[in-house]
């Protein structure tokens, strides 16, 4: 079999802790070398897999990828996605971790799942991203993405967060909870969800805002149109902490400003088919049939 003239560079993204993640992130570059395709591995992750010879560093990593595919768990996905969100490239997880909500492989159906990278026989789903823009002297200053969900939270225990909100330019009010979450409709079955958020179809765009134990009557989550704007400027220095999908970005004081909307297009993840997203809750969160 040889690969079809659409795929030339492939990468890989292989949790590096994980004996099975590398296993097959090292099946995967030798089947695809093989047939004459780049192969592509993150430079850290490369070093820890074994896969030195794959690494390029993470900035490069890319450029001119046809597909990327990650093996691990949600939170390889969500790095692997943003790797290539801003250059458009698709992305194949495959769930070498637990609940791995966001893959469409397991294991035992990687070799089939590979040799349709080779051929170009998949499909690409577009999924919302958040943008968050961020008006810091600190490290979290600049603009990021999310697949999930950005969070600002306190750092200490015993202590509060006080954020004031404003929806499309008009104050709305002020947050005094341990903290907020921003999600899009992927990450509502992600942290949202354990803050008692509501679950939304990845086929809609929408932002959620859900409070974090608040201690205020407003508790409850809103659900805004993709392209209304959150913004949270944070009242005193009580140490909040930004994550995006995982990723801590820095602390934030005083003065600080974090703004979210719908990103500038979708992320691409790859599939082989329609999924039926009622099915995979159910599967996922052991419902039962009566």
């Amino acid at each position: 079999m040889s690969a079809s003239p659409g795929t030339r560079r492939v990468g890989l993204v292989p949790h590096p802790l994980r004996d099975t993640a590398t296993a097959l992130a090292a099946q995967a570059a030798q089947r695809l070398e093989a047939q004459g395709i780049e192969v592509r591995v993150p430079g850290a992750d490369a070093d820890a897999a074994g896969l030195g010879r794959y690494a390029v560093p993470n900035e490069q990593f890319a450029d001119g990828l046809d597909v990327v595919v990650s093996l691990g768990g949600d939170g390889t996905m969500l790095r692997a996605v943003d790797l290539c969100y801003e250059a458009g490239v698709p992305v194949l997880g495959v769930n070498v971790g637990q609940l791995g909500y966001l893959a469409e492989v397991e294991p035992v159906d990687f070799d089939v799942a590979i040799g349709r990278i080779e051929t170009g026989d998949y499909e690409v789903a577009e999924r919302m991203v958040l943008e968050i823009r961020v008006e810091s002297a600190g490290p979290a200053q600049g603009r990021w993405f999310a697949l999930n969900e950005a969070v600002l939270e306190k750092l200490h225990t015993g202590r509060l967060v006080r954020l004031g909100v404003t929806i499309n330019g008009t104050f709305f009010t002020t947050y005094v909870a341990d903290g907020v979450i921003v999600a899009t409709p992927t990450g509502s079955t992600a942290y949202s969800f354990s803050a008692r958020g509501p679950i939304v179809s990845p086929r809609q765009s929408c932002v959620l805002l859900t409070p974090v134990s608040p201690h205020m009557l407003f508790d409850r989550s809103l659900v805004l149109a993709a392209d209304e704007e959150l913004r949270f400027d944070v009242s005193d220095d009580r140490s909040v902490v930004l994550t995006a999908d995982g990723r801590e970005l820095g602390e934030l004081a005083a003065g600080d400003a974090v703004t979210c909307t719908g990103g500038p297009h979708p992320a691409r993840v790859v599939t082989f088919g329609p999924r039926d997203f009622h099915q995979i809750l159910k599967a996922k969160f052991g419902l039962s049939d009566r």
